[in-house]
C-alpha cells in the first residue's frame, strides 16, 4: 500500500518514519524544504508535564489587555474575516478550567512513552542533540505560580514527579536565577532537543528506509473518486495514493479545503533567537513572560510569543526585542546583546480548543489528518505518529485519539 504524506514538518516526518518502519511505501510531499518554519525555530522541548492547551482560565481578559501592547506575549491582529472571528470566539469559549484540564489529560495520554521513543530514534541511527536535565518553570508572580499548581495532581497521575521550589530553593536549583523569582516547578523527567537537528535526522532516516521525499511541491488539487482520494496534484505533477495523510501544519486550513473538509487550523506565529551559550542546569520557562530558554551545546535559544494573524513569516522586531529583554528579570547579570543575531520565525498550527486534530478526514475512507499540535509538535509527534500509523495500517483506533477526532469540527460527515 502506498501512502502520500502531505507536509514535511516534525509531524509529517515522524508519521512517514513510523509508516515506513511498518513496511509501508511512503511518499512525503512538502511545499518547500522539510523541517522549516515552526519545526526548526521552536524551543525543542519534550515536555508532557507542560502540555496544557493554550486556551485556559483568564485567557480572554489577558488577550484583551495584551492587544493594547505591541510587545506582549500574545498579539491578535484585528481582522474582519468571519473564519478568523469564529476561530477566536471558539478559542475564548474553551478558555476555562474544565476544558483545559480535559485537553491536558488527553495530551498526557498521547505523550506517554514519548521520552522512550526519542531514545528509540537515537538507537535507530538518528543523530540529533538531546538533553535530559529536566524543565524548570520559573515565576516572579506568586498568583501565577499558585494558578499553575492546580493541575499538578494530573501531572503526578502520569508519574512526572513535579517538584515545587519556593524562595531560595529555586535559586539553589538554578543559581543563575535572580531574587525577583518567587518560586518554580521543576519537572525532572522532561528533555529538550535541537529541533532542526531532529528534523534533519528524521529526513535522513526516512530516506534510508525508502521514503521518497519530494520538496518544493505545494499541493494544489485533490483528485477524488467517490469517497476515496486517488491522487493529489502539484501543477502538472500527479501523486497516486492508496492513502493520504494531511500533515501540513499551519497550512492545513487552506489545504484541507482541497479535500472538501475544511478544518479550523490557524497560524500562531512565534519567534526564536540564538545567542552565545550560557551555563544553565537545564531548560527554563520564564513563565510570566512566556519565554522559553533552551541551552544547547553551541548556543542559547530564546523562543516565545503567540501572534494570531495570517500565514505571514515576517519579523516584528518589537516582539523580538521583548523576548531578548525577558531574561533580565529572571537571571542575574543579564543584558540583551547590543547587536543580536537575526531572529527566526515560524507559524504554529493552532486549533480553537488547543488540541491536535488526528484521525480520519471526514467521510473520505482513505484520507487521514494529523495537525494542530500548536506549541507541542515535538512533544506530541511520536505519540501522534504511532497512533495514526496503527489506525492506517491495522484499522485500529486508539482510545487516546478520541479527544482529537476531526469530527468535532466537521459536524455530520457528508457522503460523496
Amino acid at each position: 500500500m502506498h501512502t502520500v504524506v502531505i507536509g514535511g514538518g516534525v509531524i509529517g516526518l515522524t508519521t512517514a518514519y513510523h509508516l515506513a518502519r511498518e513496511g509501508e511505501t511512503v511518499t512525503l510531499v512538502d511545499a518547500r524544504a522539510t523541517g522549516l518554519g515552526a519545526s526548526d525555530v521552536n524551543a525543542g522541548w519534550i515536555v508532557p508535564a507542560e502540555a496544557a492547551p493554550v486556551p485556559g482560565p483568564g485567557m480572554v481578559l489577558k488577550s484583551l489587555k495584551w492587544m493594547l501592547r505591541p510587545d506582549s506575549p500574545l498579539y491578535i491582529k484585528p481582522s474582519l474575516d468571519p473564519a478568523f472571528a469564529s476561530f477566536m470566539v471558539g478559542m475564548w469559549r474553551r478558555s476555562n478550567y474544565a476544558d483545559q484540564r480535559l485537553g491536558f489529560e488527553g495530551h498526557l495520554r498521547l505523550a506517554q512513552g514519548t521520552v522512550e521513543v526519542f531514545d528509540d530514534y537515537r538507537a535507530d541511527g538518528m543523530d540529533f542533540e538531546m538533553h535530559s536535565q529536566g524543565l524548570l518553570m520559573a515565576f516572579t508572580d506568586k498568583e501565577n505560580l499558585d494558578h499553575h499548581l492546580d493541575n499538578l495532581d494530573l501531572v503526578r497521575q502520569f508519574d512526572l514527579d513535579p517538584q515545587v521550589l519556593l524562595g531560595d530553593a529555586v535559586r539553589t536549583h538554578e543559581p543563575k536565577l535572580s531574587d525577583a523569582v518567587y518560586g518554580g516547578v521543576y519537572f525532572p523527567l522532561e528533555r529538550h532537543v535541537d529541533p532542526g537537528a531532529l528534523a534533519r535526522a528524521l529526513h535522513k532516516r526516512i530516506g534510508e528506509l525508502g521514503v521518497q521525499v519530494v520538496e518544493n511541491t505545494p499541493i494544489d488539487r485533490v483528485e477524488k473518486r467517490g469517497d476515496r482520494v486517488v491522487a493529489v496534484h502539484s501543477g502538472s505533477r500527479r501523486f497516486e495514493a492508496d492513502r493520504v495523510v494531511l500533515a501540513a501544519g499551519a497550512w492545513t486550513g487552506p489545504v484541507s479545503k482541497l479535500f472538501g473538509t475544511p478544518l479550523p487550523v490557524r497560524p500562531g506565529k512565534g519567534y526564536s533567537v540564538d545567542l552565545a551559550p550560557c551555563v544553565l542546569r537545564g531548560a527554563v520557562n520564564l513563565s510570566d513572560a512566556r519565554v522559553a530558554v533552551t541551552p544547547l551545546d553551541s548556543r542559547l535559544r530564546l523562543a516565545g510569543t503567540m501572534e494570531f494573524g495570517g500565514l505571514d513569516e515576517s519579523i516584528n522586531q518589537v516582539r523580538v526585542d521583548a523576548i531578548l529583554r525577558a531574561p533580565r528579570t529572571y537571571f542575574r547579570d543579564w543584558e540583551p546583546p547590543a547587536n543580536p543575531p537575526p531572529a527566526q520565525t515560524g507559524c504554529r498550527p493552532m486549533t480553537p480548543d488547543g488540541k491536535p486534530i488526528i484521525g480520519r478526514l471526514g467521510a473520505l475512507t482513505n484520507a487521514y489528518v494529523s495537525t494542530g499540535h500548536g506549541m507541542l509538535g515535538v512533544t506530541l509527534a511520536p505519540g501522534s505518529a504511532a497512533a495514526l500509523t496503527d489506525l492506517i495500517v491495522r484499522d485500529r483506533l486508539s482510545p487516546d485519539l478520541n479527544t482529537f477526532s476531526p469530527a468535532r469540527f466537521l459536524g455530520r460527515p457528508k457522503r460523496h
